[in-house]
């Protein structure tokens, strides 16, 4: 997905059930019986003075009819579950490459993304060949992101967006700027909808409004989506082809450079590297290879000898010693998708796995 999570982030929420069965005629005879209680209805945003305000305004800046537009906001539901889902922890749990990364390189998604890249093997060339971006890489998003389309979220895309600009938690640090994002991320989805005549109350993605195979939010899908088969039309639910054009064209876009690596392998030894130094800038590829080596990072071979900037890159395994890689501008590149060291690299490595099996001499069994 193309939110910062963190996606990653990377588990939904159901939403819970609140319908009640009524009464039998025969229990309704009965007054000893405990009657049942209707549930509560579930708030609607025709109620909210800040929505339909906003509805107004959105109408007015996009030129759209004032009555659509205050119809779908207003018949969007305020979703408990979704609430919870972006609300901190009382206290965050240690991070855990390790753990992390096994949750996308393993044997479902290993399985599907091979039979995935078998299925479009011509189409994700052809991306290859027109934006530079290898196909293992885009292998590696649309596993990470819905299960090559298993899991693309089963909220209503109205219910996510309205609930998320209008009641994100306040709690969050961040609120204020949250809530001011998914009511940009609500403007271009109903502004989509409208140019492409679809109901905006049918389409479903992830808790934050997520949505496909690639988990496009609404600017993403606007500014990036793709139609890569020339059909006429943009489907990022159901044409691999428009998807598989799409991850690629993000990429693009956000400057990957074909033929760098994402990463290198880089010794990181207490006491004679400068951790603090290399770790300031975070993840932005800042130092050239002398200056990391210089600061105490061992790298060897094209590692050494990269001439673009390189980022000293941490992922933690709660206790253990953590991890490090050497980023190259690419590796920042994957964590625009989702601005995540640890997806960056589960995205990465799912897309080398299952490029591996392809390249691995073929079993009988196999076969």
């Amino acid at each position: 997905m193309t939110l910062p999570s963190s996606a990653s982030r990377l588990c939904f929420l159901m939403l819970a059930c609140l319908a009640s069965l009524p009464l039998s005629q025969a229990h309704a005879a009965q007054p000893r019986k405990a009657e049942s209680r209707a549930a509560p209805a579930l708030f609607s945003y025709s109620q909210s003075p800040a929505a339909m305000a906003f509805a107004d305004d959105l109408a007015s800046r996009r030129d759209l009819d004032p009555a659509w537009v205050r119809a779908q906001i207003g018949a969007a539901q305020r979703i408990p579950s979704i609430i919870r889902a972006v609300t901190p922890p009382p206290a965050s749990q240690p991070k855990n490459w390790a753990a992390y990364r096994a949750r996308f390189i393993e044997p479902i998604r290993l399985n599907a993304g091979q039979r995935f890249w078998e299925e479009n093997a011509a189409t994700l060339s052809r991306a290859e060949a027109r934006f530079g971006v290898p196909a293992s890489l885009i292998v590696g998003v649309l596993g990470v992101e819905s299960l090559y389309g298993r899991h693309m979220g089963n909220h209503r895309v109205m219910d996510a967006l309205v609930t998320l600009a209008f009641d994100f938690p306040a709690s969050h640090p961040r609120a204020a700027a949250r809530s001011e994002f998914f009511r940009g991320e609500l403007e271009q989805f109903l502004s989509l909808m409208n140019r492409s005549g679809r109901d905006p109350m049918v389409l479903r993605g992830s808790y934050a409004g997520a949505m496909g195979w690639p988990q496009f939010m609404p600017s993403s899908w606007a500014k990036y989506a793709i139609d890569f088969d020339e059909d006429g039309q943009i489907d990022l639910f159901n044409n691999t082809a428009d998807v598989i054009g799409s991850v690629a064209h993000y990429f693009q876009v956000f400057g990957w450079q074909s033929g760098m690596p994402t990463h290198y392998p880089v010794q990181v030894e207490a006491g004679r590297t400068d951790l603090d130094t290399l770790l300031a800038p975070d993840i932005l590829p800042t130092f050239t290879a002398a200056r990391m080596q210089a600061l105490g990072a061992g790298l060897e071979g094209a590692a050494a000898g990269h001439t673009g900037p390189l980022a000293l890159v941490e992922l933690q395994n709660a206790g253990a010693p953590s991890t490090y890689v050497a980023g190259t501008e690419n590796f920042y590149v994957v964590t625009r998708y989702n601005w995540s060291s640890y997806y960056a690299l589960a995205v990465i490595e799912l897309g080398e796995a299952v490029q591996a099996r392809m390249n691995a001499p073929r079993t009988g069994a196999q076969r």
